[in-house]
């Protein structure tokens, strides 16, 4: 039975690797009920989780998680203790908690861009997180952690790629790193304000300005006087011809 639950967990995990794009080391969102589950059926969840994924994990949770947890009392304080263990991821609801189930949704948003595992026995949850493709569940049953299977949605999701009806998240990875390549990321595709272009000076305006020339003053004769400038009047001949004088005898 244990030989059988590995080859399905390794089938599964596969799926999620080369159709989701998962990683090592795979992250697990962990809420109270799991570890609470964990507690009763004496099952170390750190020593056991590296060794069902075949890898490197790491285990987290929200602080809404761990508030839900101080809300509910004593009856809860060991898995309390257990979670607390954890790493904390950031959530948007530091100032005002909400519950884990609605935390955790609100982690993974439409497509799951983290590649988290979510490990919970919360079973309206659950089903809320069916309804998202590429989101592994784990649960616990018979004191075991179980790889729940793909959704349909997970499966439904792949069939479409796979028609070529949507681009998978490693095409989307590859797509965003070319255009990066070409200088088309989204910071480059904003609108920037042009610069304007520093003119240099034009240039005519560097030519040296020409001297007007000064005009020459008039001559000055020996006394000092300015010399006037002489005109003669032409006489205007007449049409009529005189007879010489007769010589005088």
């Amino acid at each position: 039975m244990k030989i059988k639950r590995q080859k399905q967990a390794k089938k599964n995990i596969s799926f999620y690797k080369y159709n989701f794009s998962f990683r090592e080391p795979f992250q697990i969102l962990v809420d109270g009920t799991f570890c609470q589950a964990a507690l009763k059926n004496k099952i170390q969840i750190k020593e056991q989780m590296p060794k069902y994924l075949m890898g490197e994990v790491q285990l987290c949770t929200t602080n809404c998680a761990l508030k839900e947890l101080e809300s509910l009392g004593k009856e809860l304080y060991g898995a309390k203790l257990i979670l607390q263990r954890y790493q904390v991821r950031k959530c948007a609801h530091f100032k005002d908690p909400i519950p884990a189930s609605e935390c955790l949704l609100s982690m993974l948003g439409k497509t799951n861009p983290h590649h988290y595992f979510i490990a919970t026995q919360d079973h309206t949850l659950t089903t809320s997180l069916k309804e998202i493709p590429g989101v592994p569940l784990f649960y616990i049953i018979l004191n075991t952690i179980v790889l729940d299977k793909p959704s349909e949605a997970s499966l439904d999701y792949v069939q479409k790629v796979q028609l070529g009806e949507l681009v998978s998240p490693t095409q989307q990875e590859s797509i965003r790193s070319l255009k990066e390549e070409q200088g088309l990321g989204p910071r480059d595709t904003e609108r920037r304000p042009r610069k304007r272009k520093r003119k240099g000076p034009n240039p005519l305006s560097c030519l040296k300005k020409k001297k007007k020339a000064e005009p020459t003053p008039p001559k000055k004769t020996e006394d000092g006087q300015k010399k006037k400038r002489s005109r003669h009047k032409r006489r205007k001949s007449s049409g009529v011809v005189t007879a010489p004088a007769a010589p005088h005898q």
